[in-house]
């Protein structure tokens, strides 16, 4: 039983990045944007203190006392990784190679740099060879796989592995109930949900749910101090494209300079586009929070996540409330699911 080596593995790696120095932080920002335009350094640094936060020793520990990895058989298990935040795949890696699978990682194009790095960390803190992980162009011999994309990725992925044991995560978004009485440091707060990667996570807010007599405008003045969002030139550019679809169509909506406000009875906005519906009694909500749970990741707001914290999961957060580390525990032995 090799778990207590694995997870030295990953706690020293949560201690490698604590330890990055200036210069280093630098390095891989740099290389990072280059990748990929929308990785700029504070989201990636971000994304860096989001993976320290989940290797906390304690936290570890915790999380993995609730399984019982006596018998686990190793596989070999795929993850297609998505792209559309700094390492957003790296939660599955560690979930896979904590379990005592081997991981086969096929990378993002759009986050290739970064996802490489990490690898490359693990494998040299691994001292015992006690992990495993490989990088692969292609899934034809896995035994399972868990991948994640948008709703038309999903259904090839489900084609494509129809006779593996699998994961296949859709499309999600998350959203944010207030009740009119929050401060406005708390309504400030939301500003992190909304613009942290600049709205690119499954875990950003794309929706407001409201009451029928709240102050829109509340909201907007509170959220100011996220203005700089703007000068980003590819939030920019969507920026100023839905700005223009909203007037040339007439459509109602609000504009402070950085982000579009629209009331919609739809669930998923466009990037710098923030829908929000008003409803009149907590039942409304709850039935509206459930026919949509398929499409919602997180909701943030009274009785829900605290307004800030929809982008800082801890490790026992699962992507889509699906457990990914009872998954990789409980693989059948060897191929297909008929």
């Amino acid at each position: 039983m090799k778990l207590p080596q694995r997870i030295a593995v990953f706690v020293s790696l949560g201690q490698k990045i604590g330890n990055l120095s200036i210069d280093q932080l630098d390095e891989l920002t740099l290389g990072a944007r280059n990748e990929n335009a929308w990785f700029n350094a504070e989201n990636v640094i971000r994304a860096f203190h989001g993976i320290q936060h989940l290797l906390n020793e304690n936290s570890l520990h915790k999380w993995l006392e609730q399984y019982d990895m006596e018998d686990v058989k190793v596989q070999e298990v795929g993850i297609i990784m998505a792209g559309n935040i700094p390492m957003v795949g790296f939660h599955d890696l560690m979930c896979v190679c904590l379990s005592g699978h081997h991981a086969m990682v096929k990378m993002s194009k759009d986050d290739t740099y970064l996802t490489t790095i990490i690898i490359q960390w693990i494998k040299e803190l691994d001292k015992e060879n006690v992990v495993k992980v490989s990088q692969v162009e292609r899934l034809n011999h896995v035994d399972a796989v868990i991948a994640t994309g948008s709703d038309n990725s999903a259904r090839y992925f489900e084609y494509y592995f129809r006779k593996k044991q699998k994961v296949i995560r859709k499309n999600r978004t998350s959203v944010a109930v207030l009740t009119g009485k929050e401060s406005e440091t708390e309504l400030n707060k939301i500003g992190q949900d909304i613009f942290w990667y600049f709205g690119l996570g499954c875990r950003n807010i794309s929706k407001l749910i409201i009451p029928l007599n709240y102050r829109i405008e509340t909201f907007f003045e509170a959220i100011e101090s996220y203005a700089s969002v703007i000068h980003h030139h590819k939030y920019r550019n969507n920026y100023d494209y839905h700005k223009s679809i909203l007037l040339v169509n007439g459509d109602k909506h609000l504009d402070n300079g950085f982000l579009l406000l629209k009331e919609s009875d739809q669930l998923v906005s466009p990037l710098s586009v923030l829908y929000y519906q008003r409803f009149e009694t907590p039942e409304q909500i709850d039935k509206y929070l459930e026919v949509n749970q398929e499409k919602i990741q997180c909701v943030v707001g009274q009785g829900h996540i605290e307004l800030g914290n929809a982008q800082q999961p801890e490790v026992w957060d699962y992507a889509d409330g699906v457990d990914t580390l009872a998954f990789c525990m409980n693989l059948k032995q060897k191929n297909a699911v008929e």
